[in-house]
């Protein structure tokens, strides 16, 4: 009877919508081959702005000295940076199953829908859980709200402009439970009611580790907040170009992959806190 079933199309798919390519993060597509081999810049708006307090008008003695020379801070912006990630899929199959175009075309297909998480679980490895500071209390794990509110605090303080909430999927729903998040009408990111942007990802719910990549507890999960996010973003590249050096003679077998190089930045802080999923 299986030789009697009717090939159709492949059924569709597409990304979820609140990832990290979605509207969060300021997408930047490049061909310069330097950018994509990791970027470095110096910190913007990272230093402290400090209230000045006349000693004039209080009780102290400025002394001989200027006042400003004495009581104001200097901040020496820091360097950052961001490496490369690169994601890829592959397609293999018998010669006399598939064409060099349909290969191509499968492995094409699973890099558009995957790719999204692939970048995702690179970023929150590579960056997030070797980078952040742990708010978590030594009491433990706290619920969600207290979390989102903990990590808002910490982004407030130490940067103070608009920032990005990272949140495995896995954990996306409990944020309506407070009404953590709401759709923005306008854009059709997810905001906090701070404003923060809130990225929800199917690679953040892969990982769920904490700061240095421990795996999280069971019935808990980590979150993430950082600065702004900016994605520097290579063309797709496929390997082979050409049919006839996809085939592996010995075998009979043809492969086909399709990559990309993503480089994804964020600045000046990271901070963590670990929450409970379940009771």
């Amino acid at each position: 009877m299986a030789g009697m079933r009717k090939r159709v199309e492949p059924i569709p798919g597409e990304p979820l919508p609140h990832g990290i390519l979605g509207a969060c993060a300021d997408i930047q597509d490049v061909d310069d081959v330097h950018e994509l081999l990791g970027v470095e810049w110096l910190s913007l708006g990272c230093c402290p702005v400090n209230v000045w307090r006349d000693p004039c008008l209080s009780d102290e003695s400025p002394g001989e000295e200027s006042p400003g020379a004495l009581l104001k801070e200097f901040c020496r912006p820091t360097s950052e940076h961001a490496d490369p990630i690169t994601v890829y899929a592959g397609a293999e199959c018998s010669t006399m199953g598939w064409s060099y175009a349909e290969a191509r075309t499968h492995a094409e297909a699973s890099l558009a829908l995957g790719e999204q998480a692939a970048v995702e679980a690179g970023f929150w490895s590579d960056t997030l859980a070797m980078t952040a500071a742990d708010l978590t209390p030594d009491a433990g794990p706290v619920d969600i709200a207290q979390g989102v509110a903990a990590l808002e605090g910490c982004l407030a303080e130490q940067y103070g402009g608009r920032g990005v909430l990272h949140v495995p999927a896995g954990v996306a729903a409990l944020l309506g439970c407070c009404n953590l998040v709401r759709e923005d009408p306008a854009s059709g990111n997810l905001r906090t009611l701070v404003g923060n942007c809130a990225i929800t990802g199917a690679g953040y719910s892969a990982m769920n580790t904490g700061p240095g990549n421990l795996p999280a507890d069971p019935g808990t999960a980590w979150l993430y907040i950082t600065g702004p996010v900016v994605i520097r973003r290579g063309p797709t590249m496929t390997v082979p170009d050409r049919p006839s050096a996809s085939v592996n003679t010995r075998t009979n077998d043809r492969r086909v992959l399709v990559e990309r190089t993503y480089v994804v930045a964020t600045t000046c802080f990271v901070c963590a806190i670990q929450v409970v999923t379940s009771p």
